[in-house]
């Protein structure tokens, strides 16, 4: 894989007074060799009163709002300078946030986003994370999401892969997360772990048969446990990860990756993501989308190659909503 020469930096709130996060991937980006480009878009609407702003007025207020923030992030850019990291600032009007990102990302040749992951424990997690989902599903890109703010004291880096691919994933892609994972080892000088969360599924199986029995089935699931036992020691040999590095858990993803996260004391997981829709997502799930929640650590999610990008190249621009018509109450 090419070395990531460019990253876009997205920061989530220009206002305010400290910025982990961007502080953060400065650092990661000094760690890779990488320029930066910052990046912030505006996408909160304006909403016109019953006596409409002149367009002049608008086109005021458009310029301000970009000015204001684009101050802003030039200070973090000229903290990235003096850290010897070559540095721009872009800010925006475009909606919503995660097509604004991506849109950016792809006209500025950037080789990986990195974006903080939203927090706020008393939301529901669908709601807490819609932007990271959508950002992870459309991005045709590697996306690295912050968890925290801690820096990379360790420098352990976990890919996670899924060799028997018994979550639908592309073949090849295992081979690109050992490689992304192998380059940001390399980069901080420290050795890639390994490792495969061994669930197969017999659900399958189940489903309009009668004749299978609880024996057939134990049976059956310990046969795909022993495959896939086989193919994930074949695939870390190929690769070239020792077993002392080399971590095989009888568990679901969504389980086994914090689970070895944490015993490894990683800093970074390193797997990979499929988009689905439709009914088939509701059975099978995004595992990178469930595994957000409880990773105790930050998490590179990796894409297909030739992975097709999903939203409108043409940025949206400013969204203006016009006073809405008075409904009356009911009697």
């Amino acid at each position: 894989m090419q070395a990531i020469r460019k990253i876009l930096v997205a920061v989530k709130n220009p206002d305010a007074r400290r910025q982990p996060g961007a502080e953060k991937a400065l650092r990661i980006a000094r760690s890779l060799g990488a320029s930066v480009e910052l990046y912030h878009a505006i996408s909160t609407p304006v909403f016109l009163e019953l006596e409409p702003l002149r367009s002049t007025s608008i086109a005021e207020l458009r310029r301000e709002a970009l000015a204001l923030r684009l101050q802003r992030l030039e200070k973090i850019a000229a903290t990235a300078r003096r850290l010897g990291i070559k540095a721009s600032a872009t800010v925006e009007w475009d909606f919503p946030p995660h097509e604004a990102i991506i849109r950016r990302a792809i006209r500025s040749r950037a080789d990986l986003i990195i974006a903080e992951c939203h927090q706020g424990r008393r939301l529901a997690p669908w709601l807490m994370h819609l932007t990271d989902w959508e950002l992870l599903r459309a991005s045709p890109m590697p996306v690295l999401l912050l968890k925290n703010s801690k820096p990379w004291r360790k420098g352990r880096v976990l890919a996670a892969v899924d060799p028997s691919h018994a979550h639908a994933k592309p073949s090849r892609l295992d081979s690109l997360i050992v490689a992304h994972g192998e380059l940001l080892a390399g980069k901080l000088r420290r050795a890639l772990h390994l490792m495969y969360a061994n669930h197969p599924s017999v659900f399958g199986l189940t489903v309009g048969d009668p004749a299978l029995d609880a024996v057939t089935l134990a049976a059956t699931y310990e046969q795909q446990t022993e495959k896939g036992r086989r193919e994930f020691a074949d695939f870390a040999t190929s690769a070239g990860i020792p077993p002392a590095r080399r971590h095989l858990v009888d568990a679901d993803p969504v389980v086994g990756i914090p689970r070895v996260a944490r015993r490894v004391g990683a800093d970074v997981v390193v797997m990979g993501a499929v988009s689905r829709s439709g009914l088939r997502r509701v059975f099978i799930g995004n595992t990178a989308e469930r595994v957000l929640n409880d990773l105790p650590c930050d998490v590179l999610v990796v894409k297909p190659a030739h992975f097709e990008k999903r939203v409108p190249a043409k940025a949206r621009g400013m969204r203006v909503i016009g006073p809405q018509p008075l409904v009356p109450l009911p009697v």
